[in-house]
């Protein structure tokens, strides 16, 4: 499977996709479920309520996000896949306010998001090369399956990064 070229999904998605190394996305996929769900699963109660600043995520919303947005992304890929030319994009902040996420432990969450991965994990096996170079329209923008791979992992690789940085200093 070919990295993206820059045509191949909106300029935003770009930044994403630079993290995303060179090893194989099917596997980079793979060791990120294991690893993401490993991460959340290390931290304490107290940890997953916190957020840096005002207005800023909680850990569990910021895990729950990672859920969604992988859903949002495996269907786009699907979609697109069997022939559907456009989807809507979807408002994150909108999606985790109207959430739950906070209500919940974090290790559900994690396990959430784990077993979200393994199934999309199957369906993003079975593409064919023909249907990885599907070109649709999410979001009012082109973006080829291919891409979408990438995307998932890079979106994935950003908040665990933001996480980090700004969560647990």
């Amino acid at each position: 499977m070919n990295r993206p070229n820059a045509e191949d999904c909106a300029p935003f998605y770009g930044k994403y996709i630079a993290l995303v190394n060179d090893d194989p996305i099917l596997e980079t996929l793979e060791k990120l479920k294991t690893s993401t769900y490993d991460f959340f699963c290390s931290l304490t109660d107290e940890q997953s309520n916190y957020a840096y600043a005002e207005g800023k995520w909680t850990i569990k919303e910021v895990a729950g996000h990672l859920t969604d947005a992988e859903r949002t992304f495996a269907y786009r890929a699907f979609a697109f896949s069997r022939r559907q030319g456009e989807l809507p994009g979807f408002d994150e902040n909108e999606y985790v306010e109207t959430a739950t996420f906070n209500t919940r432990n974090l290790q559900d969450l994690a396990a959430e998001f784990k077993a979200v991965r393994e199934a999309n994990l199957y369906m993003l096996r079975a593409l064919t090369e023909e249907q990885l170079n599907v070109i649709g329209v999410a979001n009012g923008g082109n973006i080829k399956v291919n891409s979408i791979l990438y995307i998932m992992a890079g979106h994935e690789l950003h908040h665990l990064q933001i996480l980090k940085e700004r969560y647990l200093i």
